[in-house]
């Protein structure tokens, strides 16, 4: 199975428009939505079902036994995110049943790291699992789509861009593509994205800040040694940026495989639920060459 993922270096170049679009012309099988923290391509795949759903679970975060603490201070005095107090910060807020005035834990400050627990001289503090965000696998008997929802404020971000993969893959029987809509910029989820994919199709904006980070994501996308190519999304809304951009890729040998103009009808459909190619209209019609042109490179090197 060839993985294709579809990256751009900053939010709302229209990533997850190219990928549903690219998803509905290939009739694709598999596909996920890697963008955890903020996963939307849902909203546009037309399923029906429910999917199935699964807590994932980070990093630990510590939890105090105020019957065994002795009120020390090791715990706040060693916690370098200043998770711990013995203040009264909204004890009703946190995971903690406790007075105020006793020491607490305020999980979305906490990362884990295990030194309270470890210099507390009673062993009133434990590392205890906690759920930081929600797997959805949507599957029939010949579609499978993993997306997820990470809680507000976790930063296992990148591990659980693996573990949506992963059941991606798990769940594909014979599927000969699967696309893979990823995150915005060069983060951990984008670094998690780009493992074992078999090409990277970036979606650039004609601004200066969108050509300074598709610089960026191809600098990190050529470290994983994989195909990629470009495409501008928009473009008519910067002409003279464009032809810079198709420019870098020139001067670069990278694939250049298209614009997309700004269509009101492209929004209409996405306001929908649909994608741009379930109608007739400029932004579909172009994204369909630049499908074509994506896919060949794709598979140029012996076929699926």
């Amino acid at each position: 199975m060839k993985q294709l993922l579809i990256l751009s270096g900053k939010g709302g170049t229209g990533k997850t428009t190219v990928a549903s679009a690219f998803i509905k012309l290939s009739e694709a099988k598999a596909y996920a939505d890697c963008d955890v923290d903020a996963p939307n391509l849902h909203l546009i795949t037309e399923w029906t079902t429910q999917p199935e759903k699964k807590d994932y679970y980070g990093l630990d975060v510590a939890k105090i036994r105020n019957d065994l603490c002795i009120q020390c201070g090791q715990c706040e005095t060693h916690c370098r995110f200043d998770a711990i107090s013995c203040d009264a910060i909204s004890c009703d807020d946190v995971d903690n049943d406790v007075d105020n005035g006793a020491y607490v834990v305020n999980p979305y400050a906490c990362e884990g790291c295990g030194v309270c627990e470890y210099v507390c001289p009673v062993g009133a503090i434990k590392m205890v699992p906690k759920i930081a965000g929600e797997m959805m696998l949507y599957k029939d008997d010949e579609n499978v789509f993993s997306t997820a929802q990470l809680e507000m404020g976790s930063g296992t971000s990148g591990l659980l861009v693996t573990e949506v993969k992963k059941r991606m893959v798990a769940n594909t029987d014979d599927a000969p593509l699967a696309i893979i809509d990823g995150s915005p910029g060069i983060g951990c989820p984008v670094i998690a994205s780009l493992s074992g994919v078999d090409m990277v199709l970036v979606v650039a904006e004609p601004s200066l800040s969108g050509m300074s980070d598709m610089e960026r994501i191809i600098q990190m996308a050529e470290r994983s040694r994989t195909k990629i190519a470009v495409c501008v999304n928009k473009y008519d809304t910067g002409i003279e940026n464009t032809e810079k951009i198709e420019a870098f890729c020139k001067e670069q040998a990278l694939p250049f495989v298209g614009r997309i103009p700004f269509d009101k009808d492209a929004v209409k459909a996405i306001n929908h639920g649909k994608t741009i190619v379930d109608i007739d209209c400029a932004s579909g019609r172009a994204v369909k060459k630049v499908y074509d042109k994506t896919i060949n490179i794709l598979f140029e090197h012996g076929g699926q």
